[in-house]
């Protein structure tokens, strides 16, 4: 699995990501959740370097234009719900992509034994196409593993791009170990260090889905 932290290079990532760190910006779930988006956008950009391109002739007003688009559109994919407005940004720059939408979840039993859950899935074919899988962070890799494997159940992608602002670090090398090697590619923001044995990140972001859409029972 290729690797790109795009946190580690000066942008307006950068900046976002501090916005989104900060406890008190963060009480405002309208910028926490813009945040997310805007930084969606700065991946979309990044990824779309990578894609297939045609060329087309455009007519203008005046005459015809040659221009390079896309050759295909990729399909976007998330995990519910802390990944929407990652997924939303994404959206903003590849505006016909077809989506899918997995909701997987942690149930915890006696002991605080932890289990990992998929309890609903709307995808397209992916059979040759290219996926982008969002979520707003990655503690320890086993949710986005799940869900990678979930959905290439509906056809294996010629590419996949996972896509997630902030991420420990015992969860990129999860995924390194565990997610095949030449077709897939990690976008990241930022890598923090620790992961606690609840699987929260610090210095992390807190509960995304919270900051993002409210507390949940």
């Amino acid at each position: 699995m290729k690797i790109i932290p795009l946190g580690e290079t000066d942008s307006l990532l950068g900046h976002y990501l501090a916005q989104l760190r900060d406890k008190s910006v963060q009480k405002d779930s309208l910028r926490f959740r813009k945040n997310l988006e805007r930084i969606g956008e700065i991946f979309a950009y990044e990824i779309s370097k990578t894609l297939a391109y045609q060329e087309v002739e455009v007519e203008t007003p005046l005459g015809i234009a040659t221009s390079r688009v896309l050759a295909e559109e990729p399909v976007l994919a998330t995990i519910l719900r802390a990944g929407l407005p990652v997924h939303q940004g994404l959206l903003n720059c590849f505006d016909h992509a077809q989506n899918a939408f997995v909701a997987a979840y942690r149930k915890y039993g006696k002991g605080n034994e932890c289990e990992l859950l998929i309890e609903y899935q709307s995808c397209p074919p992916l059979e040759g196409k290219t996926l982008i899988i969002s979520d707003a962070m990655i503690a320890s890799g086993a949710s986005m593993e799940m869900t990678y494997e979930s959905l290439t159940s509906c056809g294996e992608p010629a590419h996949t791009h996972i896509v997630c602002p902030v991420a420990s670090r015992d969860g990129v090398e999860y995924l390194s170990r565990q997610l095949p090697h030449k077709r897939v590619t990690f976008w990241v923001g930022a890598i923090d260090e620790e992961l606690t044995n609840h699987s929260y990140i610090v210095p992390g972001l807190g509960d995304a889905g919270n900051l993002a859409f409210g507390e949940k029972d």
